[in-house]
């Protein structure tokens, strides 16, 4: 098969300029619905967190009803940083509170002491009472759109121009109908900083025509994963483990009983989901592993992995997640490790492009997505 009879990847610049990163933020980050966290961690109302969205500072809570509600972290006032996270100068993806919120009631901007409710509204700003003629109506919080799928939280940063988040999720949410997502609980985290651009990381979610030679303890588990390169796997259907297997861990089995409800492949097999634009779903019969990136540069993405489980098993003495856990980090630095490789190879001054292994076409569809969304307003066009 000669070079023109395979698919190009993106041009290189579109992995490595930080104007291409910068056109991203604004036509993908700031417009479609992002995963964030995990509705279990803001549990109660008034419960509250400060989350950097690609240099955005956001505030999200739960307001006396419950419900899920964002905002911009910014007073409309003179523009203060409303709540100040812990540690807010470094990198952390994701920090709790560490102020702008009195009694669990209001939201206080700690410059002038404008006072925001759970629902955005301005409700006091000193000194400019009724009598001035000051219109709080016209100071509210700038809004973000904050909804729940599964358990997990998304957020729009330009909520007016938003389609449903239903809309966005497409067929998955049917496709995953028996896993009960919206009742589990994390049992495990692990952080990542990976020096590589978020597309790659979905590249290589996306193929395992990499896995036979990156991944042998994989392999071992799934004998699937490296025949044709992977070319014959159903990830609709799942992809089946080794005989006597059924679950993502290095025996292949665990104590934990799978997910009631599931079909009879669904006991055994394995599905993994690409939930554009930020989120990794790879689900077992027992657990789920979930990893949302947070892009951080053209040449950064930090990852949080969150394992989910029954609280039914979570709650029994002597809960003890690592047969999964270490096994998905095992394979998640393998990962990790081969796309920075990726990541300093493309640097090469002779490299314009790379391409698409016909075993690899799934991410043509990472291709598709990326170009329509941007490729309007770049010069630089995929060929």
């Amino acid at each position: 098969m000669s070079a023109e009879q395979l698919e190009r990847t993106l041009p290189t610049g579109w992995y490595r300029s930080p104007e291409i990163f910068r056109i991203e933020k604004e036509r993908i980050f700031c417009r479609e619905w992002l995963a964030v966290c995990r509705e279990e961690e803001l549990p109660k109302p008034s419960d509250h967190l400060v989350l950097d969205m690609l240099g955005e500072s956001v505030l999200l809570l739960r307001n006396r009803e419950g419900a899920l509600r964002a905002f911009y972290n910014v007073c409309r006032h003179r523009g203060s940083r409303l709540c100040r996270s812990a540690g807010e100068a470094s990198d952390a993806s994701r920090v709790v509170l560490a102020g702008g919120i009195t009694a669990g009631r209001l939201i206080v901007c700690p410059y002038h002491q404008w006072s925001y409710d759970f629902n955005g509204a301005l409700v006091a700003a000193p000194h400019l009472g009724a009598g001035t003629g000051f219109n709080k109506q016209e100071f509210h919080l700038y809004p973000i759109g904050a909804e729940s799928w599964g358990g997990f939280v998304f957020l729009n940063l330009t909520p007016a121009a938003a389609t449903p988040l239903a809309t966005q999720l497409g067929a998955i949410p049917e496709r995953l109908q028996r896993y009960p997502l919206a009742d589990l609980r994390i049992g495990a985290t692990i952080r990542y900083e990976v020096a590589a651009n978020w597309k790659i990381l979905c590249e290589n979610y996306n193929e395992c025509y990499h896995c036979g030679g990156v991944h042998p303890e994989l392999c071992a588990l799934v004998p699937s994963f490296r025949e044709a390169g992977g070319a014959n796997l159903d990830w609709i259907r799942g992809v089946p483990h080794r005989d006597g297997a059924y679950t993502f861990t290095r025996s292949g089995t665990t104590p934990r009983r799978a997910f009631p409800g599931l079909n009879a492949d669904e006991q055994i097999r394995h599905k993994g989901e690409l939930v554009y634009p930020n989120m990794f779903l790879s689900v077992a019969c027992d657990h789920v592993a979930a990893f949302i990136l947070y892009p951080r540069g053209a040449e950064r993405t930090d990852i949080t992995c969150h394992f989910l489980f029954e609280t039914h098993e979570i709650d029994k003495p002597g809960f003890d997640p690592s047969d999964a856990v270490d096994f998905w980090d095992l394979v998640n630095r393998q990962d990790w490790t081969v796309c920075e490789s990726v990541q300093n190879g493309i640097r090469a001054r002779v490299h314009t492009h790379g391409y698409y292994a016909p075993m690899e076409d799934w991410n043509l569809d990472i291709r598709r997505y990326v170009t329509e969304r941007i490729g309007a307003f770049v010069h630089e066009q995929p060929s």
